[in-house]
Formats: C-alpha cells, structure tokens, sequence
C-alpha cells in the first residue's frame, strides 16, 4: 500500500474538525507538516496536533521530500497558485472549496494537472456524507417521480463581524479573495449538491445587489438556471436578511411529490407524496470530511476512485461567475 504523507498549506478554522483529524483516521495516511505564514498559527497547530513539522513558506513545504501530497486550505485567491506549485512539483493536491476564486483559474489549475498528469481533488466533501446520499437514492429511485422544478432559498441575519467596517474585513467578504461575498463561500456546496443529482449546469444568469451596504461584496443574490437534462431551477441567497426570515432549504419538486432538504443545517428529509409525509434523519460522520478523504486517499493508492476531481469542480466557478455576471 502507498503510504500517503500530507503537507498542510494553510492551517486554519476548518481543519481544525472538519477536515484535519480525518486525515490520520485512514490507514496508509499520515501529517507530516503544516504551513501558515503566521509562524506562532503553524508551531501551535502543530503542536496541538503533534505534527513534527512545520512551515511558514509554502514552497519549502512542498519541496520537502518527506510528504508526497498536499492539502490547500487557504482563501481561495491562492488555490491555483499553491495547487499549480504542487502539481509541477509531482504531488497531487487536495484543495478547498470552491476550486478557485474565479473560472479561468480553474481552466488553469485542469490545464496543469493534465500537462503533469497529477491529480487535483477538491473539497466538496457533502456528495459523500451519508445525509446527501439519502437524498440521491430518494431521487433515484422515483420517490417523487420525473423531477420538475429545483429551488434553492438561503437566508441568514448578518453575522457580528459583518458590522466591524472600520476594521479588516474578513477574507469571505473581500471579492479578489475569496471570488465574491458569502455567496461564493455558501453557495458551491449548494450548487455542486445539485449537480451531482442532476447534472451539469449549462445555463445561468443572475441578479445581485447590495442592500445593506455593510461591505463592498453583494449580499443579496437571485438567479435562475437549467441542468443539462433539461429541469430548470431557481436560487435565492440573502446574508442580511431578518432572523425570522432564516432558511436553509433546498426543494426538488417532482411529478409524484417534492423532496425538501438543507445544505447547512441537515435538517430531516421530507419525503411528501400522496401516501403523506414522511421525515428522514441521517447522521454525519463526527469529521465531516472523513469519507471524501478516504475517497481520495483510496484513489491516490490505487484501490479506488474518487470523483470529486477539479474537472468535476469546475463547473460550479462556472455557475458562480455566470450569475455574478463575471463572465
């Protein structure tokens, strides 16, 4: 068995559970480094993870012969930047959501994995959580018939730190950053759901505005759009909106029922037919990153295949750019 030996380019909040740990639950992986370009965030992440080394320049991680693959979790401004290093340098990388800040990056980072012939997977780790592949076998199964109509709605109050004007805006709201505002941190997880049920998105178009006026990056979002297979779909996201207003939902309408779930909250399931309605509770995995993970480790030694690669990613920057009229 290959033996899997990781470097962390970025060390932040989300693998501190979501993504870190997973890492040395599966057989044939180990964390050798991590990177931060805040030396006291790299000796103390760590450390608290026990972690023999570390780094706070992401070109010496890469060029250390002891780790073999790397994992990017940075803001998405310098995915392609670090995932194109990596590649070049003959060690597959596993990347963050969304892919890039921006579609062309994307292009870029697909073009250099084929040139190389490295792998590049990303983190849309919900196609693999058990919650979401109740979802698909409801769907595929014909619980609710031929699908109709998909909806998207999202609304959340703005957050403390969204009001610190006078202060460093956070990464997620400064757009040459992060790509866009919440929308583009919130809604890839969203959109790639879908089109992993019901295939690529090849139209869409939006309309986006500030309402709040609480940062530069828009804050309110309606769109429209329609999945290779024909089923047209609609989403609206508001990140200022009324606490009484907060919603998480996602509804697959169908011949025979509609199916409702959430992205965020994995809310039970509603099945609702004719037969009446029925709730479906489907717990994660403690690390929710855990089974995409082991997905990419199994792919890099050979014994399986993950399909979450930046091919598959791609679309959804795609559908982001198109419905904040970047491209």
């Amino acid at each position: 068995m290959k033996l899997l030996n990781w470097g962390f380019i970025g060390c932040g909040e989300v693998t501190e559970k979501k993504s870190g740990p997973a890492f040395n639950e599966v057989e044939g992986s180990h964390i050798v480094a991590v990177m931060s370009r805040n030396e006291t965030k790299a000796r103390s992440y760590a450390e608290r993870h026990h972690i023999s080394k570390w780094y706070t320049d992401a070109q010496e991680l890469i060029d250390d012969p002891d780790i073999n693959a790397i994992y990017i979790a940075t803001p998405p401004s310098s995915h392609a930047i670090f995932a194109i290093m990596a590649m070049r340098a003959g060690k597959p990388v596993y990347v963050e959501k969304p892919l890039a800040s921006n579609y062309d990056d994307c292009a870029r980072i697909n073009r250099v994995s084929e040139q190389t012939g490295v792998p590049c997977f990303v983190a849309y780790y919900r196609r693999y959580l058990p919650y979401f592949k109740r979802v698909k076998q409801i769907i595929q199964e014909g619980g609710i018939g031929k699908i109709i109509n998909v909806q998207i709605r999202f609304s959340c109050p703005p957050r403390d730190l969204d009001y610190n004007s006078s202060q460093s805006m956070p990464w997620r709201l400064q757009p040459d950053i992060a790509g866009g505002g919440y929308f583009y941190d919130l809604a890839p997880h969203q959109l790639d759901i879908l089109q992993e049920l019901f295939g690529i998105i090849t139209e869409a178009e939006g309309m986006c505005a500030n309402r709040a006026h609480l940062y530069e990056a828009e804050d309110s979002i309606s769109a429209c759009f329609k999945f290779e297979s024909g089923i047209p779909g609609s989403g609206s996201w508001c990140f200022v909106g009324h606490k009484s207003a907060k919603e998480d939902r996602v509804e697959v309408i169908g011949e025979k029922g509609m199916l409702s779930f959430s992205v965020y909250n994995y809310d039970p399931i509603l099945l609702v037919t004719s037969k009446g309605t029925t709730s479906i509770t489907v717990p994660n995995p403690p690390y929710v990153q855990l089974p995409i993970i082991k997905s990419v480790i199994e792919d890099l030694q050979g014994i399986g295949v993950c399909s979450c690669t930046s091919v598959s990613a791609t679309p959804v920057n795609w559908v982001l750019d198109r419905i904040l009229n970047k491209i």
